[in-house]
């Protein structure tokens, strides 16, 4: 990166849209769906003549209704296109078992237990399951990719990685410092952590990210974190721009 970029205070929006961007759901249905109320009553209330609301991943694991997130998001896309979808590294990750069971991986060991008895199929991470030839394993991998719908499937597939708007760069976990923005890895976009949370120089827009999960949404001088661990902390937090004004707002639900 160059030593010149934008700082916080100093970035904006695109004139005349505002930007919601919104953190990791894990599940979190309830809290989804309270954020997008909240969301419209503030388009109602003060309109604009355009906005986004852009998600920034990790719809899937953990929480107790991966399933039904994924539907309202599927809808809420096709209604008004100007919801974005882009992709964290637990959607790829179901996507990946459901292509590859594998005891050993991301989905098996993070939260896609909860994810499965979302749409019905109970699987266990435990019970001696070695590898992709474990009869359990495998039966229990069959019954999950039958009762999956095909249209979550190519949902899945069709999440970007990344999308800038104005001043802010959004992706799921951050980019790679002296990378250019448009350069950046799909690995990187999706899964990086020290080596651009650590980076202490402006990007060449600020990077509105999640993935790495904080007590509350944290504002730095070059990128906004807003995972508060919705599926646990029962807090979902999202930045809000209008302009040259920034805000986090927050929606909360049962704590677990």
């Amino acid at each position: 990166m160059t030593e010149t970029g934008i700082h916080f205070l100093d970035a904006r929006g695109p004139d005349g849209m505002r930007l919601y961007a919104i953190g990791d759901v894990h599940g979190r249905y309830d809290l989804l769906v309270a954020m997008h109320r909240r969301i419209e009553s503030e388009l109602k209330t003060a309109p604009l003549s355009d906005w986004r609301i852009i998600h920034l991943g990790d719809y899937t694991d953990r929480g107790p209704d991966s399933k039904s997130v994924i539907d309202f998001l599927i809808e809420a896309r096709e209604r008004d296109p100007r919801n974005l979808v882009l992709a964290g590294n637990h959607d790829i990750g179901f996507l990946d078992f459901l292509a590859e069971p594998d005891a050993d991986g991301l989905f098996m060991h993070f939260g896609g237990v909860q994810t499965a008895q979302s749409y019905g199929v109970s699987l266990s991470a435990g019970g001696g399951w070695f590898g992709r030839s474990d009869e359990a394993l495998l039966h229990s991998h069959a019954a999950l990719v039958e009762a999956v719908p095909q249209s979550h499937v190519d949902f899945l597939r069709s999440l970007a990685f990344s999308v800038s708007f104005g001043d802010f760069f959004f992706c799921h976990a951050g980019i790679r410092p002296d990378v250019p923005l448009g350069s950046q890895s799909p690995q990187d976009l999706i899964w990086i952590r020290d080596t651009f949370l650590d980076h202490p120089g402006l990007y060449p827009k600020v990077i509105v990210h999640g993935h790495t999960p904080v007590p509350e949404a944290e504002v730095m001088a070059n990128r906004v974190n807003v995972d508060t661990l919705a599926w646990q902390s029962g807090i979902l937090s999202a930045l809000a721009v209008n302009g040259a004004e920034k805000r986090i707002l927050t929606v909360e639900g049962k704590a677990f």
